[in-house]
């Protein structure tokens, strides 16, 4: 069961929290207003290590777009060509 934790006190012992979930695979639940917020717990198995094999049974199961699908990446490329240049240096330094 997690040890439910407030959102102050997890901010403040962050680092503690985290080597909980690492060495010991303690579980914790922040609460906010005395609601449940968010779970802090150890992963079953490290993301690290899938293969490409995996990400291809995966990605039969991820949503395709339907038939705007090549209208919307035309309106993705427009505004990203609308985007205004970053400048090289910043104006302060």
């Amino acid at each position: 069961m997690a040890t439910e934790i407030t959102a102050t006190e997890a901010v403040r012992k962050f680092s503690e929290l985290l080597n909980a979930v690492k060495y010991r695979h303690d579980s914790f639940t922040i609460v906010r207003g005395g609601k449940p917020l968010a779970s802090i717990t150890p992963l079953d198995e490290p993301v690290l290590g899938k293969s490409l094999k995996e990400l291809a049974a995966i990605m039969k199961f991820v949503p395709r777009l339907a038939s705007d699908g090549e209208s919307f990446a035309a309106e993705l490329d427009e505004i990203i060509a609308g985007q205004p240049n970053v400048p090289e240096k910043p104006a302060w330094g």
